[in-house]
């Protein structure tokens, strides 16, 4: 029986060549990685974006009524924006609600009635309320609830906050002080 040296001698680079290989073939980054290295690809482009849809800073005590004069599609979001101007000359943008159209009113304050697209604090709020756009601390403009055909309930008023079920069944509680829009979102037909 003879051993052949040329043999043995390719059998073992090809192996060190097959383990160095596998050293310096790694598997791709993760999506996040890759997101989080911040380039062109993965950042959001400005450009088509109207206004952030956040409630107007006003008082807590101040009643303000405002006019929705047009309805419009922002890039990159579901739900469309209203655009309200207010009795003082000052224009917002706002998520519509659904069953808003052009020339409807909406009030914001304390004092405001219960019915879609008004936005009160939650503490005036009754229970069993369908809410939108729900403010996780009280001026933040809305955060709870904004995208499209979504809706909270008031679920009770205690002590220490209102509770609020959310759609995932979820209950939090929150500040009173905190405003919320009557009503649900409009654009929930998006995904059929």
């Amino acid at each position: 029986m003879s051993f052949n040296f040329s043999n043995s001698i390719y059998l073992i680079r090809s192996l060190k060549s097959v383990e160095w290989s596998k050293i310096f073939t790694l598997g791709k980054r993760p999506l996040v990685r890759r997101r989080g290295r911040g380039n062109m690809q993965y950042r959001v482009s400005a450009t088509g974006k109207i206004a952030p849809a956040k409630y107007p800073s006003f008082e807590l005590s101040e009643n303000h009524e405002g006019e929705i004069i047009d309805l419009v599609h922002e890039r990159g979001r579901d739900v469309p924006l209203a655009k309200v101007r207010f009795n003082d000359g000052s224009t917002s943008f706002i998520p519509a609600v659904l069953g808003a159209k052009v020339g409807s009113h909406i009030q914001f304050g304390l004092k405001s009635k219960i019915s879609d697209g008004n936005v009160i604090s939650i503490q005036n709020i009754p229970d069993g309320t369908t809410v939108c756009n729900v403010e996780k601390q009280f001026g933040d403009g809305g955060s709870f609830m904004k995208s499209a055909g979504t809706s909270a309930t008031v679920f009770s008023h205690e002590d220490k906050g209102v509770t609020i079920k959310l759609r995932s069944g979820k209950f939090t509680t929150l500040n009173p002080k905190n405003r919320a829009m009557i009503g649900t979102l409009s654009g929930g037909g998006v995904g059929d």
